[in-house]
């Protein structure tokens, strides 16, 4: 390997023990409370060098929230093959609800935190949330094509993809956040459920209702 090989190579090295620095901080602690020096502190590094990689804290959680999409869309190659669409748009929304709850770090920044949709508006031509923009515009294709065979026959594709979003995305916030947990502990109704049962019972719940616009 070549002296530049191997400076390469420390970089890259570098640059990923800050942004898996910068996600445990981010979650534990916020990105409010998270600044570059308790990041540098975290791996034993000068702030400096922080700096050298990224011009400030918002750069990373942009960075972490980039990587996240990726991480969601290796997520949904699985699915990819699934000729029904209704069936795909089943599997889309289970997919995205085991993402969430396997990869809260990521979570957090790609659907929660402002910070990376401010560095979008600050930075990116035109304020385009490119990541985001990708994965509704896919959901959006899928609600058209459920369409094609009967499903939504009256309902707008963009306002139907926002109302799936929207509904996984709150199931996926509560229980993040401990909401559905805590009020399914309190609940007589539950006390024979695990939390996965309570959490495919909701979404069942809202499949049904999907099937009915027909």
């Amino acid at each position: 390997m070549s002296i530049q090989d191997r400076k390469q190579k420390h970089k890259e090295s570098l640059k990923r023990e800050i942004l898996e620095a910068a996600k445990s901080l981010f979650l534990k602690d916020g990105f409010d409370a998270t600044s570059i020096r308790k990041i540098a502190q975290k791996i034993d590094i000068s702030p400096t060098t922080i700096y050298l990689y990224y011009k400030d804290k918002a750069e990373i959680a942009f960075s972490l929230h980039v990587e996240g999409f990726k991480k969601l869309s290796e997520f949904f190659i699985a699915i990819n093959n699934i000729e029904n669409p209704m069936e795909r748009l089943k599997a889309m929304g289970k997919t995205y609800i085991q993402f969430a709850l396997e990869n809260q770090d990521y979570y957090e920044l790609m659907f929660i935190n402002k910070e990376p949709l401010c560095f979008v508006k600050e930075n990116m031509q035109d304020g385009e949330w490119k990541e985001g923009e990708n994965a509704f515009h896919a959901l959006v294709s899928n609600i058209k094509a459920c369409q094609l065979v009967g499903f939504f026959p009256k309902q707008d594709p963009y306002a139907m993809a926002l109302m799936v979003w929207s509904t996984m995305h709150g199931m996926c916030s509560l229980q993040l956040h401990g909401h559905i947990s805590f009020i399914a502990e309190d609940k007589e109704a539950f006390a024979d459920f695990t939390l996965k049962d309570v959490i495919n019972d909701i979404f069942k719940t809202f499949i049904q209702i999907l099937e009915s616009f027909k």
